[in-house]
């Protein structure tokens, strides 16, 4: 076995021979030494396991390879003809089969799912070929990042865990919910909270701009904590302000927010959403594309769906009239005064873009599970009323989380052609239930896979691969990783390109996904042969921040 310090270097045994070329030789001596096959005298190396003769995807968009992929414990130690001297203890044909990176998620809302015992596995996460999740999405989540990672490897996971500090729950604990400017003090205290939280390991700060009370915060606020975050070579992640008739002046705050306080910049799910915003997304490519030219780092995620999900009040009602809570927000909408009329009046609007309500579809309601899987205007219809009425029965029974048909399907199309926009899903940690929730939890990646890449030919199988691998290392900044390269974590998928593909639908969405057939979490298999293991062999994922400070 090679010692820690091998590992760092990429320098295997002389007797694991690799490929004549290697791509991920490129700028790193290291990997170029191998490249020549120099490599300094030392014992054989003892494999734990050979993948052998598949097709393999390094990571990096480019098309694949033919070769073996050999694993000793957690880490990969060579890529390519693997000749090992010493007998390998297991082997597996890979023939016919594509082997890559496991998938990075880097839109993910498991936070809690992960540390409870039924959902911990992220068993619909790992059906996918996700080997990393991402959470602290959308502003929400613990913002004590070090006990929560620590949390994490107390009690196993299905996958590997990365966190950002939420900036929602972040305001939330030291201003409340009330929509106000944060005084000095309070600016002060959220500065040194996301201080701690990135020297405990966190990667960025989210923010979700359309949730209270992180939408309460203006650009300055944002800018102020943000800064924080950029010194300890953190990315500021955001669900845009508006994803609407307002996605370029949304977009365009985003990136203020990196140049003004000098990080990357990352969109959450991007996506023009409403009949009234179809086709934005586009100008607001070329904005970004503009900016790229001109240095600034900014990135997105995209879910490959024309629905996107969330609660019920978020989608319908203006975020200033949820100020204080829902109790608040139902005093105000029955107050009959000029509030009142500009909530109704805003949720009128929101049906007249959506169908009349059509195209909202309930997800989960707690007071009438019945209704999950129906669309608003249905429901309404069968019970004598509007759909503006259903809305305001809904949120005073508690809510209910929805599923928005709002997407236009050749924006999708366009937005996963840019190649700085990564897959991530946006879901969470789930087993099958009578809730009827957006199919991303369960086919996102198969999805962008097997049916855009392998059967739709949008893009290319390296570049939808690349999508879920080596570019969201690159955006979080991941240095060990989404790649198959020596010295990297063993996070690895196998599966057939053939029969890869989500089965997971808007009316039935609790199926896993077929064509799956290993998939290793730091070394070890969490499906063999299409079946889960059971193994909990994630760990939380901590980010150094001292090697990002000047």
């Amino acid at each position: 076995m090679l010692e820690s310090s091998n590992w760092q270097s990429g320098v295997v045994s002389p007797n694991i021979r690799q490929p004549a070329v290697w791509r991920a030789a490129v700028g790193c001596a290291a990997w170029i030494l191998l490249a020549i096959g120099v490599a300094r005298a030392e014992d054989p190396v003892t494999i734990d396991l050979l993948l052998r003769g598949g097709e393999l995807h390094l990571g990096d968009g480019q098309p694949p390879i033919r070769g073996d992929v050999a694993i000793s414990g957690d880490r990969i130690v060579a890529v390519g003809q693997v000749e090992p001297e010493l007998p390998p203890r297991r082997v597996i044909d890979c023939t016919g089969l594509v082997v890559c990176p496991g998938f990075i998620d880097l839109h993910n809302h498991s936070d809690d799912e992960v540390l409870e015992k039924e959902t911990r596995s992220a068993m619909n996460y790992l059906t996918q070929g996700c080997t990393t999740l991402v959470t602290g999405n959308c502003g929400s989540g613990p913002i004590d990042v070090g006990a929560y990672y620590d949390r994490i490897d107390e009690g196993g996971a299905g996958t590997n865990i990365m966190h950002l500090l939420p900036q929602g729950n972040l305001r939330d604990q030291v201003i409340g919910s009330e929509q106000r400017p944060a005084t000095a003090e309070e600016l002060d205290r959220m500065r040194g909270l996301a201080e701690q939280a990135m020297k405990d390991g966190a990667w960025g700060m989210s923010t979700g701009l359309i949730y209270v009370p992180s939408s309460y915060a203006d650009t300055d606020e944002l800018v102020a904590i943000a800064e924080v975050v950029g010194l300890h070579g953190g990315i500021y992640v955001s669900h845009i302000r508006n994803e609407g008739a307002e996605l370029l002046q949304s977009v365009g705050e985003a990136i203020e927010i990196g140049k003004r306080a000098n990080l990357p910049v990352h969109i959450s799910h991007f996506k023009s959403s409403g009949q009234d915003a179809w086709g934005l997304v586009r100008r607001a490519v070329a904005i970004i594309k503009e900016q790229r030219a001109a240095g600034r780092i900014i990135t997105a995620d995209q879910y490959p769906y024309t629905a996107s999900s969330t609660s019920l009040g978020a989608t319908c009602i203006p975020a200033w009239a949820r100020s204080g809570g829902r109790d608040k927000m139902i005093a105000r909408i029955d107050r009959g005064d000029d509030q009142s009329t500009q909530i109704t009046d805003a949720i009128r609007r929101k049906l007249d873009i959506t169908d009349n309500g059509h195209r909202i579809q309930i997800a989960a309601c707690e007071q009438h599970p019945e209704w999950a899987g129906r669309r608003l205007d249905e429901i309404a219809a069968e019970l004598g009323i509007e759909p503006l009425a259903l809305v305001l029965q809904i949120e005073r029974d508690g809510g209910a989380a929805v599923v928005n048909h709002s997407i236009n399907e050749a924006d999708v199309r366009f937005v996963m052609q840019q190649p700085w926009v990564a897959t991530a899903s946006d879901g969470s940690a789930k087993l099958p239930t009578a809730s009827v929730p957006h199919p991303r939890n369960y086919g996102t990646f198969p999805r962008r896979i097997g049916y855009y890449a392998n059967r739709e030919n949008v893009i290319s199988m390296a570049a939808a691969i690349h999508s879920a691998t080596g570019l969201p290392a690159e955006i979080l900044g991941i240095e060990d990783r989404g790649y198959l390269r020596p010295g990297y974590f063993a996070d690895v998928a196998v599966f057939d390109a053939q029969q890869f593909i989500d089965r997971a639908t808007f009316v039935q969405p609790h199926q896993y996904s077929d064509g799956l057939q290993y998939v290793f979490v730091n070394g070890m298999p969490a499906i063999e042969r299409g079946r889960a293991t059971g193994a909990l062999n994630g760990r939380a994922v901590r980010k150094t921040p001292s090697a990002s400070l000047p």
